[in-house]
């Protein structure tokens, strides 16, 4: 049912409402689909299989199956792929490394104080003056 060429509709998953074409048959519950679909291996319970069958070779290329689809009148959006723009963050970050050189040379040139923190004293605990509390009511019962 689901040789290689046949024009199937997607029902299941991200791509559900979108034709696709099988392009492998990988076993008896895989085939590989392409088409209005992203490629990739999909399960046959998510394919729908339509009439068509198209002339195409096991394991064709995208832009082959894309031809195929044109010809038989089915439309497929083309991703377009972003670009990267070169980003000068090397120069800023070189003129920051140049700034924290500049910072440091000045504190190593001055002799740094020391610098003593208070000593915590030890906290009593509210847990304790409860207990005390509890332990007086019951004393006066």
């Amino acid at each position: 049912m689901f040789e290689i060429g046949r024009l199937c509709l997607k029902i299941a998953g991200r791509d559900a409402g979108l034709k696709c074409v099988v392009i492998d048959k990988l076993d008896d519950n895989y085939v590989l689909i392409d088409g209005q679909t992203r490629r990739r291996k999909c399960n046959i319970k998510h394919l729908e299989p339509l009439d068509k069958v198209l002339k195409v070779k096991k394991g064709l290329g995208h832009d082959d199956v894309l031809k195929e689809l044109k010809k038989q009148g089915i439309e497929v959006k083309e991703k377009v792929k972003r670009i990267k723009k070169a980003a000068p963050k090397t120069e800023e970050k070189s003129a920051v490394k140049k700034e924290t050189s500049k910072k440091e040379e000045k504190s190593a040139a001055k002799p740094k104080k020391a610098v003593k923190k208070a000593e915590a004293k030890p906290k009593k605990t509210v847990v304790k003056k409860a207990k005390a509390t509890v332990k007086a009511k019951a004393k006066k019962k």
